[in-house]
């Protein structure tokens, strides 16, 4: 799986690691990217998307209903 957020195309940045000798090695910033279940198109679907487009509002979350239990039934008095 690719890590990159599905709304903004927010992807890794490299960088350095630097040491208090001043040793540098190569590191990664990840985005932090969640997993979540948003309506696209008017159907659920699981999206990979970044904390920031969740905070800023850009993507609409499924909302799961839970599906009404069964009446139980009723005792006629006849």
């Amino acid at each position: 799986m690719a890590k990159v957020c599905e709304i903004c195309g927010k992807k890794p940045l490299f960088g350095h690691n630097v040491s208090h000798a001043h040793n540098v090695t190569k590191r990664r910033f990840n985005p932090n990217l969640q997993t979540i279940r948003a309506m696209v198109d008017g159907t659920p679907k699981r999206v990979t998307v970044c904390t920031s487009c969740l905070k800023a509002g850009k993507v609409t979350k499924n909302i799961k209903t839970k599906k009404a239990a069964p009446a139980p039934p009723t005792a006629s008095t006849e």
